[in-house]
């Protein structure tokens, strides 16, 4: 895995969650400057999917199995959607809330991808 591309993703997740948490803070719900947060966020990790997918079909192995690793792959690629989805239904400063704990998940799902891999 590329180490990089984790750190930068782990960093921009936890900015999101941030950026959400102050809003949440201040009563608001999500808005469109954070859903764009979100797409940048999710960019990033579809670069990651596709760069894992690349290096397995390589030959390279993770250390602690393939299968967990996909797992924690698609795991991380679709948590800041869902958490977006989840916010759109709730229009108050709980769906601030929940885009900011999606956040901090992915956050945690890439320091595990990290030591999944082998680092």
């Amino acid at each position: 895995m590329l180490d990089a591309l984790t750190l930068v993703i782990g960093v921009a997740a936890l900015l999101l969650a941030a950026w959400c948490g102050w809003a949440a803070y201040r009563d608001e719900p999500t808005k469109d400057w954070h859903f764009i947060g979100m797409g940048v966020v999710s960019l990033l990790v579809l670069v990651q999917l596709v760069v894992g997918i690349v290096q397995l079909a390589r030959g390279e192995k993770p250390e602690q199995g393939t299968t967990i690793f996909v797992a924690y792959l698609l795991g991380a690629f679709a948590c800041v959607p869902a958490a977006g989805l989840m916010s759109l239904s709730e229009r108050s400063k709980w769906g601030s809330v929940t885009a900011a704990a999606g956040a901090v998940v992915l956050a945690v799902l890439e320091v595990r991808l990290y030591d999944i891999w082998g680092g």
